[in-house]
This record gives structure tokens, sequence and C-alpha cells, in this order.
């Protein structure tokens, strides 16, 4: 399967700017990948204006993104500032992961751990269930940004996944605990890990330095973009090595049994 990192500066608190911004992007993927990946709050920066900019799973981002999906030919995955059901009228808003599948299939996350010591739990609901999508003969799960820090979250029980997917805006502050992190999630769950950051400073002045990648379930960084720059990277992984590799040293065989209380 060919993934694409976009790791991009993000326009601070305007859908509809970054929305074209993308579109001009991926326009020219069709074709050439299978699945794009955006970095966290993609289409406005990471805001804590959640009712000003929070929209329904049908509002202008998903339905903008599931165009694109089909125009194109390919997954798109990311977060949102969504809101929440119809049915509860919208009183909680979330850091909203997506999964826009080509045929119009749309899956959606909400992020657990929410970033306290950027008040994102002041704004926002922590969601408390995890998110598998089947793509491509792919088992692929969804975290975001600050949900990389919990291993138990992320742990895959059974080799219930095959690709994590990371959507952030981590800070460059802390560039090396992303780096370390990606790393580690990846040998602990013998799993891929497809970190996207973005670059450049957001309008609380706090700058990210990017450094996407993409590590193999041996914990080797095969592809990563360079820091500090604006570019749309692709790149091959492969199922069968990886299911080589848990065959050949099958460590989740002896993992230990938890359960998660939320």
């Amino acid at each position: 399967m060919k993934i694409t990192l976009v790791q991009n500066n993000i326009t601070w608190e305007h859908k509809s700017a970054n929305l074209m911004y993308y579109d001009s992007l991926l326009s020219g993927l069709s074709g050439n990948t299978d699945l794009v990946v955006l970095p966290e709050m993609c289409t406005t920066g990471f805001s804590l204006k959640a009712f000003e900019l929070a929209e329904y799973d049908d509002g202008e981002t998903i339905e903008t993104f599931s165009e694109m999906s089909s125009r194109y030919g390919f997954a798109i995955a990311g977060s949102f500032i969504g809101k929440g059901s119809t049915e509860n009228s919208g009183k909680e808003c979330y850091n909203r992961g997506f999964f826009i599948h080509p045929d119009g299939k749309k899956i959606f996350y909400n992020k657990r751990h929410l970033y306290r010591m950027g008040d994102e739990n002041k704004h926002y609901s922590a969601g408390n269930e995890k998110t598998i999508i089947n793509y491509k003969g792919w088992n692929i799960r969804m975290i975001i940004c600050y949900d990389l820090r919990f291993p138990v979250w992320a742990r895959n029980v059974n080799n219930e996944y095959d690709l994590l997917l990371v959507s952030a805006n981590w800070p460059e502050a802390r560039q090396n605990v992303w780096n370390s992190l990606l790393t580690a999630r990846a040998i602990e769950n013998m799993a891929y890990v497809c970190g996207v950051n973005r670059v450049g400073t957001d309008g609380m002045g706090i700058h990210y330095s990017g450094e996407s990648q993409l590590i193999n379930g041996y914990g080797t960084v095969i592809s990563s973009v360079e820091p500090e720059i604006e570019q749309v990277h692709t790149v091959d992984i492969d199922l069968d090595s990886l299911e080589r590799l848990r065959s050949k040293f099958p460590v989740w065989k002896d993992a230990d049994q938890f359960e998660i209380i939320t």
C-alpha cells in the first residue's frame, strides 16, 4: 500500500482556506497513492475555540474531504473539531479523527487523551472507544497526538492492527519525545507507525518542526520528511514483510493481558 504523508503549515482557524489548500495538494496524487494522512486539526490548527469551530460529521470539512477522496480515488485520514451527535444537540466537542474511504464510507475516532497542559481538556470531551479500520486488506488503528504518550491505549492486542496512524500538532520543544515514542510504539506493537506532524507557528505562538515519519515493525525509520518544510511524501509499505516478522519473532504471544477501564 502507498501512503502519503502531508506535512504542512495550517492557516489558523480558517477552514475554507485550508480545504482549498489541501485540494490543490491532493489533486496531483490521483493514481499515485492509496491513503493520504493529514496532521491533527488539519483545517483549523490546535484551536481552543471548540464551539465556534466545531462541525457535525456531515459538515463542510468532512463533506469536502469526502468529495476529494471520491474524485481522486484514495482514502484520507486526519482530525478536525467535531460536534457531538445531533441526539445530544452538539453539546460536546471532540478532537475527532476521521478516515474517509473513496467509496464514501466514513469512520471516526474521538481523541482519548486530552492535552491538559494546553487546556484541551477544558474545551473538549474525551473519547473512550478504539477504532480499527479495514482498508485494502490492512487493519488500521488511529490515535491523535497526545495519545502517543500512552502505550496501554495504543497496545496492539493479538495483532488487531497492522498500521498505526498518528495525526499530530506536536511542538518543536518536545520533538525528541515525538521521535522516541513513534519508534517505541512500532517496536512494542510490531506494526507500522505513520506519524504526521504539522510545521509552522500557530495562532498561539507555538512552533512545530514536523519530522513526520513512517516506521516499520522492527522500529526502523523507513521514510521521513525533512524538518521545518512543507512536503508531500509518498512511501510504499508491505504487509507480507510484517507478517513474516510476526511469525518469525512472535513476541505478541507473550504479551500481558489487561482491561482498560474507561
